[in-house]
């Protein structure tokens, strides 16, 4: 015969309404704070160095609270474990109309303001962007034109400037070979 009492596989008995929030005190909208608030209030209560509790009955009380604790801390957890033991905090939970419908793709793009219906508008940074790319591009066909009227059809012309004649001289001087002179019966070169 086995106990009552004692639960050997730490699975929560079905036959008794002991939830997490019953466990802790609270009810299942409690928000975050209040069951951190509970369940330090719990574990100064019944953690086995600080209770005048027997140890046999410290401890497993203990651990059951920290498996709440641990459960309903974290979002996920406790989303879960909420809808195993049925609450919601939505209201009654509804399946979709379309549910048992089979899934087909008929969108009417006449319908959709965008060329294609996945489209989405842009954020406000990406119209900042575009708007910075317009105007840099405009910038620089009005510089371009700027250029070209004041410098009139100097700026298309791509010829070579004859030298004059006294330039002329200079360069033929100045490619005449050296010859190396002679000081003093010495060559330098």
């Amino acid at each position: 015969m086995t106990q009552t009492g004692v639960n050997h596989n730490r699975a929560m008995p079905q036959s008794s309404k002991l939830t997490y929030y019953s466990l802790l005190g609270l009810h299942p909208s409690a928000s975050v704070i209040d069951i951190r608030r509970a369940y330090r209030q719990l574990s100064k209560r019944y953690h086995p160095d600080t209770t005048d509790l027997p140890t046999a009955i410290a401890t497993p009380k203990f651990q059951q609270i920290n498996e709440a604790y641990a459960t309903l801390s974290h979002p996920e957890r406790r989303l879960s474990y909420d809808l195993k033991i049925g609450y919601s905090r939505f209201g009654v939970i509804q399946p979709p109309p379309d549910l048992n419908h089979p899934v087909s793709r008929s969108d009417d793009l006449s319908k959709s303001a965008y060329l294609d219906a996945s489209d989405r508008p842009l954020s406000s940074g990406e119209i900042f962007a575009l708007f910075m790319l317009v105007l840099t591009f405009v910038g620089c066909l009005l510089l371009a034109v700027a250029i070209g009227l004041t410098r009139g059809e100097a700026a298309f012309q791509t010829h070579l400037l004859q030298p004059t004649p006294s330039v002329q001289q200079h360069i033929i001087h100045v490619s005449q070979p050296i010859t190396p002179m002679v000081i003093n019966n010495k060559k330098i070169s």
